[in-house]
């Protein structure tokens, strides 16, 4: 998990994990639990104190500088909701929010399925206020989510506040998973972007005109993410990698893949990954695949390089503790 450090010159930055959902992705929205996992790429944010004035964000990755309430653009607005969460917040503690210019940058690709938009909402609530709990920066940046994505799970924000490797169920608690041997992840993107709240709008209205059928898929996929959150306990990298498989072709039976994500998932198994998906909201995005190593890893983003995508390797620890913040949160 990353959380506050600092800069070198006194001033705390935030930051926050980008995520894969190894399973359970769009179910997720409709009450079927999903496992995901914060990765070693984020978002970090510093808040720079302004005389006066409203606060300000400058995105450098992104090119974009803007003031709260500026309503043009969907950042402004979501920049807008979380200085205004935040403000509410302090204000109900006693404090105050003074005026800040808030600088961040975001490793991660825009509408690439690993959690871009939440991780940068993520560390920019943390660098408005350094004293926010786990919780409440979660809590806080779903006002920053619902602009971007109109009705998010929650998951995004959860593994960027949280990281480590979590069960996570609308409406529910969070429950950490620890892995028995570390999950070695090769993660690609297909380098065409997706936004996730136009295919959960798909997958509702399809929902919508076919409720037995969508219904059946959402089923095999609780089934599916009851058996990976058992193989991931026990270590049986391989039993995993089936369910992974398998929830790969139920969320084409969705119609959220697309001809790269198949080809994607190919080359990855035929590079002796345990099994391949997408990741995130489909219909572009990225891809995830469950190896052996590092080094097989290696193989596999060298096979999409070869194919004319992208990607890195990232490990989820074996017995990571997603709830190491404990005592933070039980921190005045």
């Amino acid at each position: 998990m990353m959380r506050m450090n600092s800069d070198g010159r006194g001033r705390e930055l935030g930051s926050a994990s980008g995520k894969v959902i190894l399973l359970g992705e769009h179910a997720v929205v409709h009450g079927v639990p999903a496992i995901a996992v914060g990765i070693d790429r984020g978002a970090h944010a510093r808040a720079i104190p302004r005389d006066a004035g409203p606060c300000e964000l400058a995105v450098e990755s992104w090119d974009v500088e803007l003031r709260e309430g500026d309503k043009s653009s969907m950042l402004g607005r979501a920049f807008s909701a979380l200085v205004r969460s935040t403000r509410d917040a302090l204000a109900s503690q006693g404090r105050t929010l003074d005026p800040c210019r808030v600088e961040a940058s975001a490793e991660l690709p825009p509408g690439g399925g690993l959690g871009c938009s939440a991780a940068t909402g993520v560390a920019v609530a943390r660098a408005l206020d350094p004293r926010a709990t786990v919780a409440e920066v979660a809590e806080r940046a779903m006002e920053w989510e619902r602009v971007f994505h109109g009705n998010p799970s929650g998951v995004d924000a959860a593994v960027a506040a949280r990281g480590g490797c979590v069960y996570f169920e609308r409406g529910a608690p969070i429950v950490p998973v620890r892995p028995k041997c570390d999950l070695v992840l090769a993660v690609g993107s297909t380098g065409r972007a997706s936004s996730t709240k136009s295919m959960v709008d798909a997958v509702a209205k399809r929902l919508a005109d076919h409720p037995a059928e969508v219904a059946a898929i959402f089923d095999s996929i609780r089934g599916l993410v009851r058996d990976a959150r058992h193989a991931i306990e026990a270590g049986d990298l391989r039993a995993l990698g089936r369910a992974l498989r398998e929830n790969q072709s139920a969320l084409a039976a969705l119609a959220l893949s697309t001809p790269e994500i198949d080809t994607m998932t190919t080359l990855a198994e035929a590079k002796g990954a345990f099994g391949a998906k997408l990741t995130g909201a489909g219909g572009g995005g990225c891809v995830i695949a469950l190896v052996e190593s590092s080094e097989a890893g290696e193989d596999v983003v060298a096979a999409w390089d070869r194919a004319g995508f992208s990607g890195f390797v990232t490990r989820v620890r074996a017995q990571a503790d997603a709830y190491a913040t404990r005592q933070e949160e039980a921190a005045p």
